[in-house]
């Protein structure tokens, strides 16, 4: 096995734990999208930037285009279009709002996986798990505690 191939396998090793990681608070909180869908989302943001890097290999620059950008930019709308089905508004709440953001982060870590970026990356899943579990406390002791008095406005 080559040594790209080899890269690539721990890429997406590295991205699906880190994703699992962040959908495992998801699904604990039994919303929509849990471990196997960020997951999935991380490790697919990864072999996609793994594919634009790897494939193009071996063509010459000046007959090729080469912006890994556009890559990056297709993941982002491709997820968004995927937040955007978590998304519900039922009465007067949204719901699925922050599993959006969450599945949105699983795809910018496996592309930061996927580009090489390993340490930024694992930092960025902590993050959200540290927003998830340490900002959930932070509201409920604080925020809605304050909201539970207020009568709703319609």
């Amino acid at each position: 096995m080559e040594e790209t191939t080899f890269l690539i396998f721990i890429q997406l090793f590295l991205a699906t734990i880190l994703g699992a990681l962040i959908g495992i608070e998801r699904g604990y909180k039994e919303k929509p999208a849990g471990m196997k869908t960020h997951a999935l989302v991380c490790m697919g943001a990864a072999m996609f930037i793994a594919l634009n890097r790897y494939t193009l290999q071996g063509f010459p620059l000046e007959e090729i285009s080469l912006d890994p950008s556009r890559v990056l930019a297709s993941i982002v709308v491709g997820v968004g279009f995927i937040g955007g089905g978590l998304i519900i508004k039922r009465k007067f709440e949204v719901e699925g709002l922050t599993t959006a953001a969450g599945l949105w982060v699983s795809a910018a870590v496996g592309a930061g996986i996927g580009m090489g970026i390993y340490l930024p990356s694992i930092f960025a899943t902590f993050l959200t798990l540290f927003v998830f579990h340490g900002f959930t406390s932070f509201e409920n002791k604080f925020i809605r505690r304050r909201s539970d008095h207020e009568a709703p406005q319609r």
